[in-house]
């Protein structure tokens, strides 16, 4: 649990990945073999194995946040979002700007409704209309601060809920790295295994692409987070995929636009939950991709599974979602794993 929570709270906003980096070095470090950072900043830890087979683990390690786009006269910041961010969740959140000084705090403010015309109380406002205040009352004075292109994210906690749920920010995608770094200490396989950190997924799973480049795997499994559409306001027809019934192995994703798995890949992740009694669900989903559709697109073709986390309120600063389940996704990939052939 503390790993996880470290991971959560830990800053890393799309190519400011390095903190996260970081720990997946100090947690590794006694358990693989090598342990390199690519040009692009993708962190690999590489298990040697007898055989000649190759393997990929990609979880992403970036964070969806913002960045300081441009500072007014009085010390107020504007901002642009990096990776997908509903405006409606930005309002009055506390940010940290790690900026040149360290990190600064400030809140996320806009007109307040009590001036607000009627029509405009009823829109949601959009982030172009939001500033962050850290507290300044000139340019000059905030510019001691923080600087442009300084990146920001977003100040919250991590909790642990009744029924071994957890909550807190960045859980997209720090439980597949929390599933990655797992997976490697307990893996027994003759297989030669690649876990890679990568970076830069929420704005184009850039990471993805060089390290599979690089490493030309037999095989790979993105690791990463999905919908859980087991609450209010979702009908399970949209999203049927739940917390407490583990992980999620995707067929389809994107509606095939993203990936649409091999059949040898299926066969391998269902066997594997079938033979140590693992519990897993399938998905097809119309919805977002993972670094699964960068990985399979590579040189001629590198077949691809991806294994999701059922996780609410994804993109938020207060996603939730099952230990019980990181724990099975976890043994469903060894399993799989350490059964290659």
């Amino acid at each position: 649990m503390e790993l996880m929570k470290k991971l959560s709270l830990a800053p890393g906003i799309s190519g400011f990945e390095g903190e996260i980096a970081n720990i997946i070095e100090n947690e590794l470090n006694e358990h693989v073999d090598i342990i390199e950072t690519d040009l692009l900043g993708n962190i690999i830890a590489t298990k040697k194995g007898e055989s000649s087979t190759k393997v990929m683990l990609a979880a992403h390690m970036d964070e969806i946040g913002l960045m300081v786009k441009y500072i007014d006269k009085k010390g107020f910041i504007l901002f642009t979002k990096i990776g997908g961010i509903n405006d409606q969740m930005l309002m009055n959140q506390k940010v940290i700007i790690h900026g040149i000084k360290g990190d600064i705090v400030g809140v996320i403010g806009s007109k307040p409704p009590h001036i607000m015309k009627s029509a405009e109380k009823k829109k949601i406002i959009e982030h172009d209309k939001m500033f962050i205040d850290i507290g300044t009352f000139s340019k000059e004075e905030a510019e001691k601060l923080v600087s442009l292109g300084d990146p920001i994210t977003f100040k919250a906690d991590f909790e642990e809920f009744p029924n071994d749920l957890i909550m807190g920010k960045a859980l997209d995608n720090r439980i597949g790295c929390y599933v990655m770094i797992e997976t490697l200490k307990r893996l027994n396989t003759k297989a030669t295994v690649y876990g890679v950190g990568t970076v830069q997924e929420e704005v184009g799973l850039k990471g993805a692409k060089t390290s599979a480049f690089k490493l030309n795997p037999d095989l790979a499994f993105a690791l990463d987070v999905t919908v859980s559409g087991d609450h209010p306001c979702v009908e399970m027809k949209e999203a049927p995929v739940v917390i407490g019934k583990g992980p999620a192995v995707v067929l389809v994703d994107a509606g095939g636009r993203g990936i649409i798995v091999a059949e040898k890949i299926k066969k391998i992740l269902t066997e594997a939950g079938k033979r140590g009694n693992i519990d897993y669900q399938l998905e097809v989903s119309d919805g977002g991709t993972t670094d699964g559709t960068a990985i399979h697109l590579t040189r001629e073709g590198i077949p691809t599974g991806v294994l999701s986390v059922p996780t609410r309120y994804i993109h938020t600063t207060v996603s939730v979602a099952s230990m019980k389940d990181i724990e099975k996704t976890i043994d469903l990939l060894v399993e799989a794993i350490n059964n290659i052939e």
